[in-house]
């Protein structure tokens, strides 16, 4: 009876290691989880059936995740959508142009994904209070 079984995510990384360990955590935690491995399988799985949150690399080929997030942010029917970069780039300069481009939080690699996984059920508990 977990409500984070109808919950959506969609999270994309071109680190395959990275991105089975956080599919697997969150999938673990009962979300339904897409995994993708770059910026325009991201954009296309979004557009496609928008996920309640994406997570987003910001260094992929193709579109970078701040180029998806630049895209979700200027479309219409998916700018709500919450999303979280999730990167190794940690200058403050790189926090904030994530955040400036409209980022709704921002990991650091290395990162715990316990701690991840924290930040995702707080910021959707924040969004169905």
């Amino acid at each position: 009876m977990s409500e984070s079984a109808k919950v959506r995510i969609v999270v994309a990384d071109d680190d395959r290691d990275i991105l089975d360990l956080v599919v697997f955590k969150l999938s673990q935690a009962g979300y339904e989880v897409m995994g993708v491995s770059d910026g325009l399988a991201a954009l296309a799985a979004i557009e496609a059936e928008p996920p309640r949150l994406a997570i987003l690399d910001v260094m992929m080929p193709g579109l970078s995740g701040l180029d998806v997030l630049r895209k979700i942010r200027a479309n219409e029917a998916i700018k709500g959508l919450d999303i979280i970069l999730l990167t190794a780039r940690a200058r403050d300069s790189d926090v904030d142009a994530g955040f400036a481009t409209g980022a709704t939080d921002y990991v650091i690699k290395p990162f715990s994904p316990r701690e991840l996984l924290h930040r995702v059920n707080a910021l959707l508990a924040r969004g169905n209070a």
